[in-house]
């Protein structure tokens, strides 16, 4: 079998080697192996345990890093959950690089092993700083998770990129991948235990503030006496969330208002210590007041005025802000909770279907937020069996020993369970606490017989959602203010963008979407994409009206050997006729390209011949000869290969470039 693999590799490896030998690295440790040519060099493996590989190139190197990762294997019914995650966590790390665009990312469940592909570019500064391309893979399988990543400035594109590439493409594992053995404390399924943060301690028969002490409850006895674990935070805390590896994450509730540290404290051994996450600055008079679990294991810390809510996600450490306006304010009640002098409702907890809940520390009237939409639940919610006032500071949702679901609420001076079906609170003990941490809500369950089962790969999906940002193609910055059109060819509707430039919109995968897009002072596109199944991100650029800038007439085409236009070309010509118009100091040169087929004299007079069909029909409706040059080029620059009939078209083909304004 082994043999049979590595001459797959060899195949898929033969036009690079036909130039140049390839040699294979394997890693038996990790039960993997890969293919890299001879020109390129195995790097010494440095201090994190990352096998490099590097060529010779200036000005700077281009590498390939590999890292391997234990990370429990996704249970089956949170494998694409856990696969969307880490999509999303590669695509917000790439929005806060600057100056950064998406090429592609996607992922892939091939059942008992996921997959997440990405390829992106960031500068420095805006151009002409140099750029930098990034392609990876991220994939894991059995509780083994390796990191793929090509790097190198984008002027090393034309020499190296491909053999990056091929790299990437020939990691294979050699057998079934190796199941880590996970420390207790590493596990992926989260015990039922709970935790509180003490708010108070007795010392010589007096009170005094304590928010260092974690009590450690059985959710099968909440009634009975706690477990203590004795100031064992390094600093007064009121956040506290329980990961899936049943360890605890705090952060200092001081207002100091830059970057803190995430502290991590595993009951099981009594030991913590920090991690290298760090939280965003909290803001002026703010502190960082609660903090809960997710369904993918991912943590959650909000600010007292809940106008800041950040996501860690403990896979790859990736710290990411959700928002920086309480949405709550969006809700008709919000001036009866958020009045100068009101009491908080930054404490939360999440359930399982992503809906977070907020308490209002007067009363204990509850709020609810769609976490996926930001979008709140127009009505409060209240229950009976609650004192009418006092301090509620945090809730938590649990399922007991029999898999009954309850909200824990802690109190003025206790903490109350409630029934959320019938609306009724009960008091379940006494005691003052900052914050609640469990997630064996969360905790998913499985038997045998669905582990048998994610060997098999789900279907292909039948729908997809195209995500992206809409970008200026210089500087990379975001344009909300652009006209989006997506959809089926002819059939295209308006789509909305964020603030941020960040579209959505739900496509049939492998099916071709035609997209417009016009803003005043940028070229309008219109151009075709395909995106691939399931979630997918990629961005679009649009060009900046300059002198110089050129663009391609993508729907612009003709008989084959002929000059004669296509009925489907009309459309982008009105548009290209529709900016000549409307911007009268605007001048262009039309630009034809043909394949290489045939000899060069004759496609340059092709081409010539179509750039005046393309002239003609602008002059004809109203736009002066003298503000439209035209050059036919034939096959002199190609876009893509020739090899090939796919890509050949691709090169047949007219642009405009500008040529003043």
């Amino acid at each position: 079998m082994k043999v049979l693999l590595t001459l797959a590799l060899l195949l898929c490896w033969l036009k690079l080697s036909a130039q140049e030998p390839a040699r294979v690295y394997a890693d038996t440790a990790a039960h993997y192996q890969l293919m890299y040519l001879s020109s390129w060099r195995r790097l010494p493996t440095n201090e994190l345990g990352e096998v490099v590989f590097s060529t010779a190139a200036t000005p700077s190197p281009v590498t390939v890093t590999i890292r391997r990762l234990a990370l429990p294997a996704p249970p089956p019914k949170l494998g694409g959950v856990l696969l969307r995650n880490q999509q999303d966590s590669v695509w917000h790390q790439i929005q806060r690089l600057p100056h950064s665009q998406v090429v592609y990312l996607m992922q892939h469940d091939a059942g008992s092993q996921q997959e997440v592909q990405y390829q992106y570019t960031y500068a420095a500064s805006p151009a002409p700083a140099p750029r930098t391309r990034v392609v990876g893979r991220r994939i894991w399988r059995q509780g083994v998770a390796v990191a793929l990543e090509y790097r190198a400035a984008t002027v090393q594109d034309a020499r190296y990129l491909a053999e990056g590439e091929k790299l990437l493409e020939s990691f294979r594992f050699v057998s079934t991948a190796p199941r880590v053995q996970q420390p207790a404390a590493s596990s992926s399924s989260c015990d039922e235990k709970m935790y509180a943060i003490a708010a108070l301690r007795s010392d010589n028969a007096i009170w005094e503030d304590d928010c260092q002490t974690i009590h450690e409850f059985s959710a099968a006895n909440l009634s009975a006496r706690p477990k203590v674990h004795w100031r064992v935070l390094p600093f007064q805390s009121y956040a506290l969330a329980k990961g899936f590896d049943n360890c605890l994450y705090s952060v200092t509730k001081s207002p100091t208002n830059t970057p803190e540290r995430v502290y991590r404290y595993n009951p099981a051994t009594r030991k913590g210590e920090y991690t290298p996450w760090r939280l965003p600055a909290q803001g002026l008079e703010n502190v960082w007041i609660s903090a809960a679990t997710d369904v993918q294991g991912s943590l959650y810390f909000m600010t007292s005025d809940a106008s800041k809510l950040v996501k860690v996600n403990p896979v790859d450490g990736a710290v990411t802000t959700l928002w920086t306006t309480d949405p709550l304010r969006q809700a008709p009640f919000y001036s009866t909770i958020g009045f100068t002098g009101a009491g908080t409702h930054g404490n939360f907890c999440l359930d399982e279907n992503r809906t977070l809940y907020q308490v209002y520390s007067t009363d204990g009237s509850v709020m609810r937020v769609n976490l996926d939409t930001r979008q709140p639940v127009p009505a409060l919610t209240s229950f009976t069996g609650l004192p009418e006032r006092g301090g509620y500071s945090d809730l938590l949702f649990q399922t007991d020993g029999a898999g009954r679901r309850w909200l824990y609420m802690a109190g003025p001076k206790a903490l109350y369970r409630v029934d959320m079906r019938r609306g009724e609170a009960e008091l379940v003990r006494r005691g003052i606490y900052t914050d609640l941490a469990g997630c064996a809500l969360l905790r998913p369950a499985s038997s045998g017989a669905e582990v048998a089962a994610v060997s098999a790969p789900p279907p292909p999906p039948t729908t997809g959602t195209w995500r992206g940002r809409i970008l200026d193609a210089v500087t990379l910055q975001p344009l909300p203010q652009a006209k989006l059109r997506l959809g089926p060819a002819g059939a295209e509707t308006t789509v909305l963008t964020t603030a941020q430039g960040v579209f959505s919109f739900l496509v049939d995968p492998g099916r071709a979407v035609a997209a417009h897009l016009q803003l005043a002072g940028y070229l309008p596109l219109d151009s075709t994409y395909r995106p691939r199944r399931g979630p997918y991100v990629q961005d679009i650029l649009l060009q900046p009206l300059a002198v110089g800038t050129t663009l391609g007439l993508d729907k612009v085409q003709f008989e084959q050997g002929s000059s004669r236009l296509l009925s489907t070309s009309y459309p982008a010509l009105r548009r290209l006729l529709k900016l000549l118009l409307e911007t009268p100091s605007l001048t262009i040169e039309l630009r034809g390209h043909t394949d290489n087929v045939g000899p060069a004299e004759k496609n340059v007079q092709l081409s010539e011949r179509r750039v005046a069909t393309v002239k003609s029909y602008l002059v004809h409706h109203g736009v002066a000869e003298a503000r439209i040059t035209g050059l036919g080029l034939g096959g002199a620059e190609p876009r893509a290969s020739n090899d090939r009939e796919a890509t050949r078209q691709l090169n047949r083909r007219v642009e405009y470039r500008v040529t003043g304004r």
